[in-house]
């Protein structure tokens, strides 16, 4: 407002309206209140740069759906004298949380005391001892999180957290692995490895600024808003070795998730 005041002071007599050569801020921001103009406002809208949006979101639709019929299946092959069917294959929804901070505490905690404290204490300050990034990859049949917790996002951490699900899965089961198109997914290293295992790997890319699609999103979510809010470790190895400790206590008694819009409508063909 006080550089437009000041470009119309400059040149309100040349422009014939030297009536304006005392022009303030305050009347300036008037008149364009009175004309609805908002010149130094910005509004911001989302532009779906991606154009296979609504066919990359069909994609990930109907793998859910195809986990929700193997799901029934083996609720039928629960039922006494059912025999056992092979599985064909394992779907994953892999997503990953960069910037963990190990944050460690400057000064002692106090514990609660009854009659005292009824709660913990902590100093405000703390200490950055740097970040780590989380991958995990959700079996969306079992519930189990496959986990791996490093500190750079390259084409070989995710290599290698492709090697852990090939490890982990029977060979001849193929994985179908619900993913976002980051560049370390389609490097050529990654693309390289890829090649060394025909048919094992089928990867299902979910459109951009489409990352709400991913159900393992939501374990993450999970796991930013209670476990690891206003977590203090006194090192980067704590840290990683209490995600893991915990991702393992839930692979203990695992919870499935599940896709609740409906997806009749879609075509597994």
């Amino acid at each position: 407002m006080r550089l437009l005041a000041q470009h119309v002071r400059e040149h309100c007599t040349e422009a014939g309206h030297a009536s304006l050569a005392q022009l303030s801020r305050g009347t300036v921001s008037k008149i364009l209140s009175r004309a609805q103009l908002r010149p130094h406002k910005i509004e911001y809208c989302l532009k779906k740069s991606d154009s296979e949006f609504a066919q990359r979101m069909v994609q990930v639709l109907v793998v859910y759906k195809l986990v929700g019929s193997e799901h029934k299946r083996e609720q039928v092959r629960a039922q006494p004298g059912q025999a056992p069917e092979k599985q064909l294959t394992a779907h994953v929804c892999y997503g990953d949380k960069p910037g963990l901070q190990a944050l460690a505490a400057v000064a002692a905690e106090r514990a609660p005391q009854p009659g005292k404290h009824a709660e913990g204490g902590r100093d405000y300050e703390y200490e950055r001892l740097g970040t780590l990034m989380l991958m995990a990859g959700l079996d969306l049949l079992t519930g189990r999180i496959h986990r791996a917790v490093v500190e750079r996002h390259r084409s070989r951490e995710f290599v290698a957290f492709l090697r852990q699900l090939d490890a982990a899965y029977p060979s001849g089961v193929q994985i179908r692995l619900v993913l976002d198109s980051h560049s370390a997914h389609v490097a050529q290293e990654t693309r390289a490895y890829l090649a060394t295992t025909a048919n094992r790997f089928e990867f299902v890319f979910a459109p951009v600024h489409g990352s709400w699609l991913n159900l393992v999103e939501s374990f993450l979510d999970k796991l930013m808003n209670s476990f690891l809010r206003g977590l203090r470790a006194e090192s980067k190895q704590e840290l990683q070795e209490r995600i893991e400790r915990y991702i393992d206590q839930l692979n203990e008694d695992p919870v499935t998730y599940r896709w609740t819009c409906k997806t009749d409508e879609l075509s597994v063909a």
